[in-house]
């Protein structure tokens, strides 16, 4: 029976490790030991950061209605309850690209609502 090495899969694994921490800083993108720590570091701050991207995104979403509402005195929390009394279902992001990219469509919703 021939001699086996793990050479073979260990420069595999090694390469895999590597190519992932490709654009890392310094050593964590060259030596396979830092590599491997930047690399399960890195997929850490993408798991939470995915969960995370979603609050910044309502967050945004928030403040660009709130900032179309001005011009109407009427405050965020005021025009969300109204536009449920008033059985208008859009949700924030549509609200905020209306409001963003099509202003007077936006005042229109805001009169139906106020009515």
């Amino acid at each position: 029976m021939p001699r086996v090495t793990k050479a073979l899969t260990a420069k595999a694994k090694h390469k895999k490790v590597l190519k992932t921490t490709k654009g890392h800083y310094g050593a964590r993108s060259r030596l396979f030991r830092t590599a491997k720590q930047s690399n399960i570091k890195a997929l850490q701050y993408a798991f939470r950061d995915r969960k995370n991207k979603k609050r910044t995104f309502r967050s945004l979403w928030i403040s660009r209605i709130s900032a179309a509402l001005k011009p109407s005195e009427l405050s965020y929390s005021r025009f969300i309850s109204l536009m449920r009394e008033a059985n208008i279902r859009l949700n924030r992001k549509s609200l905020s690209n209306i409001a963003f990219s099509d202003p007077e469509t936006f005042k229109k919703i805001v009169e139906k609502v106020k009515v």
